[in-house]
This record gives C-alpha cells, sequence and structure tokens, in this order.
C-alpha cells in the first residue's frame, strides 16, 4: 500500500470551479454560460451496488414488463383506439380517470413524505433521467476510456481511433434510445404485434412519430443534457427545499471533522501539520454526476446518489481514517444536536398519505365493473299510440368493464304503472360496450297529473348480483299547455 494518494490525477478541481457560482457554489455560472462536460469517474461502494441494482430492477421492470402475459393479451395495455387500460385482471374506463387523479395524488404525497424524510433519493436512485444517464456513462466508458482518455480523445483532432470510439458510443446511445422508445410504445401497442411489424416496416404514422420523438429525447436527455436537465428543466429541484428541514437526510461534508483541508503522507500526524481529514484529492468532485463540490455545502443541484461518499469512504480506508468523512447525515447532526426522526411535518405528510391511501382502496374495491347510460330519444319527446297510450324512448348504453362476458338485465324500479318494452336482456364480452333502444309505455289515466315524472333505470349482471348501475330519467307524460 502507498503511503502517499495521489491528488488530482483524473479531472482536476477546476473543471468543477469553473462552473461554480458565486453565490451558492453550484453549477450556475451565468444564466446563458456555456455548458462545460462532465467527465465522470465511476466509483466502486456500497451506494454504487444499490444504485446499480435498483437501475437494472427498474430498467428490466421497464423493458420486459410489455411481454408478461396475462390470458390472451399482455398483461399492461393502455388501448387508446378502444379507450381501455388493462393492468392485469382489471380494464379500466375514461370513466375512471378519477381514480387516475387519486392514484397521481398519492404518488404526489409520497415524494413529499419520501423528500422530507431522506431528501432526494428518487432522483439519486429512481428517477428515469439518472437511471438512463448513467447507463449512458457506462457506455461512454467502455466505449471512450477512463475520465483523462476522454478528455484527451475530445481534444485531439478527428481521426481513425477518434471516429471508430465516438462513432460506437453514438450508434450504442442510439440503439438504447430507440429500445427505450420500443418498449414505451409497447405499453400502448400490442408488443409482440409491434416488433413483428418493425421487421417488416408495416408501422403507423402514429408510431413511427412516437418512435422517433422517444428516441431523439432519450439520446439528447442521457447523452447529451445529462445534468442540465436535472438542474434548468427538473422543476422537483427547484420546490425540493420547502420540504426540506433540518432534520432531513442530505449527502453532507463534515467540514468541522475535515478542515483544514490539504494533501499529505499517509504517516503525516494531522495535529502537527494543522490538517482535517479532508486530502483535498477532488474525487468527490470527479465522482459527481452533476458536477458539485459536496464541500460547499448543500446545493439544490446534489441529486443525493450517494457517489461522492463512495469515493470519499474509499481514501480513507486508504488513509486509515474514520470512514463518513461525507455520508448521509442531517443538519442537526451536524450542528452536534440531535436528529428529530419524528416531526410535525414528517407526520403530516404521512397521516395524509393515509388517508389518501384508503380512500383509494375504498373507491377501487366499490368500484363496479360495469356502466350505463341512459339518453332519451332527442326527436320526439313523447308520442301517443293508436290505443291511447303514451311513449317515451330511450337509447342505453351498457359497457361490460370486467374481464369476462357478462349478461345483464334492464328494468325500471318501483314504477308500476309503467311498461318497459324491448328486449330487455343482453350478453356483452369482455370490454365490449352496446347502446340498445327501449320504449316505456303507460295509460295516461293511471299516471299523475303533470307534465312529467321521474323514473329510474338499473342494468343488473344475470351471474353476479353485485354488478348493478342504475340511472335517473325523465318520462314525459304530456305537453306543458
Amino acid at each position: 500500500m502507498t503511503d502517499k494518494i495521489p491528488t488530482k490525477d483524473v479531472t482536476p478541481k477546476d473543471a468543477a470551479q469553473s462552473r461554480k457560482s458565486p453565490t451558492t457554489g453550484g453549477p450556475q455560472g451565468h444564466l446563458y454560460a456555456s455548458r462545460k462536460h462532465i467527465y465522470v469517474k465511476r466509483v466502486q461502494g456500497v451506494f454504487q451496488k444499490l444504485r446499480t441494482a435498483t437501475n437494472w430492477v427498474l430498467m428490466l421492470a421497464f423493458f420486459l414488463g410489455s411481454f408478461v402475459p396475462y390470458g390472451d393479451r399482455q398483461a399492461v395495455l393502455f388501448d387508446l383506439p378502444n379507450r381501455q387500460f388493462h393492468i392485469f385482471g382489471t380494464t379500466f374506463f375514461p370513466s375512471d380517470f378519477v381514480l387516475l387523479a387519486w392514484l397521481l395524488i398519492i404518488l404526489a404525497f409520497t415524494l413529499f413524505f419520501v423528500t422530507n424524510f431522506a431528501g432526494r433519493v428518487w432522483c439519486g436512485y429512481s428517477c428515469p433521467q439518472f437511471v438512463w444517464t448513467w447507463l449512458y456513462i457506462w457506455v461512454e466508458e467502455k466505449t471512450e476510456g477512463k475520465p483523462n482518455r476522454r478528455k484527451k480523445l475530445d481534444k485531439q483532432p478527428l481521426n481513425g481511433e477518434k471516429f471508430l470510439r465516438k462513432g460506437a458510443k453514438h450508434l450504442i446511445w442510439l440503439l438504447i434510445a430507440l429500445a427505450t422508445a420500443i418498449a414505451f410504445i409497447g405499453y400502448f401497442s400490442p408488443i409482440r404485434d409491434l416488433l413483428a411489424r418493425l421487421v417488416s416496416f408495416d408501422l403507423g404514422g402514429w408510431e413511427i412519430f412516437w418512435m422517433g420523438f422517444f428516441t431523439l429525447f432519450t439520446y439528447l436527455f442521457a447523452g447529451w443534457l445529462r445534468e442540465q436537465v436535472c438542474i434548468y428543466m427538473c422543476p422537483y429541484a427547484r420546490f425540493q427545499a420547502v420540504m426540506f428541514d433540518k432534520d432531513t437526510l442530505i449527502v453532507s461534508y463534515d467540514a468541522a471533522r475535515g478542515e483544514p483541508r490539504g494533501p499529505r503522507k499517509k504517516s503525516t500526524n494531522l495535529e502537527e501539520a494543522n490538517l482535517g481529514h479532508c486530502i483535498d484529492c477532488d474525487l468527490c468532485v470527479q465522482v459527481c454526476p452533476v458536477g458539485i463540490d459536496i464541500r460547499n455545502g448543500l446545493q439544490y443541484e446534489c441529486i443525493t446518489c450517494a457517489a461522492c461518499i463512495d469515493a470519499c469512504d474509499e481514501v480513507m480506508d486508504k488513509m486509515e481514517y474514520p470512514r463518513g468523512l461525507i455520508r448521509y447525515t442531517t443538519e442537526e447532526e451536524l450542528s452536534g444536536r440531535k436528529t428529530k426522526i419524528l416531526r410535525p411535518r414528517l407526520i403530516g405528510y404521512f397521516l395524509v398519505l393515509v388517508a389518501m391511501i384508503i380512500a383509494f382502496t375504498i373507491a377501487l374495491s366499490n368500484r363496479v365493473p360495469m356502466e350505463m347510460d341512459v339518453q332519451r330519444d332527442r326527436n320526439q319527446l313523447y308520442r301517443m299510440t293508436t290505443e291511447g297510450l303514451v311513449e317515451n324512448s330511450y337509447r342505453v348504453g351498457i359497457t361490460n368493464m370486467d374481464q369476462e362476458a357478462h349478461t345483464y338485465r334492464l328494468k325500471l324500479l318501483g314504477e308500476e304503472e309503467l311498461q318497459l318494452q324491448g328486449n330487455l336482456e343482453y350478453t356483452l364480452e369482455a370490454g365490449e360496450s352496446q347502446t340498445y333502444s327501449v320504449r316505456i309505455i303507460a295509460d295516461p289515466e293511471q299516471l299523475p297529473d303533470r307534465p312529467a315524472m321521474d323514473i329510474q333505470f338499473q342494468v343488473e349482471s344475470t351471474e353476479d348480483a353485485s354488478i348493478q348501475d342504475s340511472r335517473e330519467s325523465r318520462f314525459i307524460i304530456r305537453s306543458i299547455r
């Protein structure tokens, strides 16, 4: 083991410092300053392994999710032309969009709760932007080499080696982007049929458009823009501060332990040299995917990926110093006070989240997999038959929102003097929607002495009485004179 840690051997500190804001220490600079490319150094460590495992799980779920079968179709399919959204054994229709609104609100409060408790762990471990960015960085390292090699390659004039390395990188980037686009479209158009038509160049216009759209923007965002998306385009980076408090878990540098910083030999006596534990190697800057120096304090650009923790712990091990110079901690702990896990804001987020989950679960469990609609005949209010009876016509729409075929029976509730005429039993296949014409006739002498009366239709499954729905309408008795 060497007794001195080499410093500034990969990406120099000024690569990050040249982009710092004079007020925040983050990669701000002038609003219209040109972007300086960040040559990210890959690091090994506990959090890197956790992040890699999470990324693989998410990517495999995304790419393979549309291939999971369920009966005679894929398990997850958003069939926009037929307005049916299949998720395993449940089919949702546009009328169920209120459930989607509930779900989005639940996810939002989950994000608020997690952010208040553990900072931006969503960004560091689960955000699609950085899941794909880490993948693209890995491809870049495999095709162009480590950071120093990539810097030299960018500076040298175009030659055969540079053309091949750059070409291979961008080709792989584009192939990943294309695979991402195909996987995404596969949730809206049956994936197996889509792949067959892709091979035979038999795609529809909208499929070609969205494939090109997602290929282009995956390539741009993960390959070219990277941290710019998080810093300038993502709103989460801007409003996260309102959810933070002094007890929020953040990635932070322990300045009390690390300062004064400076290079030294492993055998150096820190007290005599008046040095802290930070050897100023800048590895925490070199591994940061957004190019910040965590030693400058909490910055909104930090995505809490913990790459700097892994890099610093590795250096501490080599220097035989305790780990944790950079670590997950809180402002209260850094100030020498005890961190409060249970606090009013966190409890508030949790209670609201639990209440919404309960309400969503109740609404989902009480959802009836059938819907009906009743429309009066718009051409005439009523008509008198040759027998002197008053007749009203209606159109009854029924949608079978279940995964199985059902036979439904139509009836009127509580109006014995009214007679429902027409076919009153209907068989619908899974997901089928049909409209039927029915008539109601009655003897006007047996009806109330008023122009109209309220009526109620009911449709009920003959196989399962719990599957039923009802709608109110009006029966016109006579004209108003």
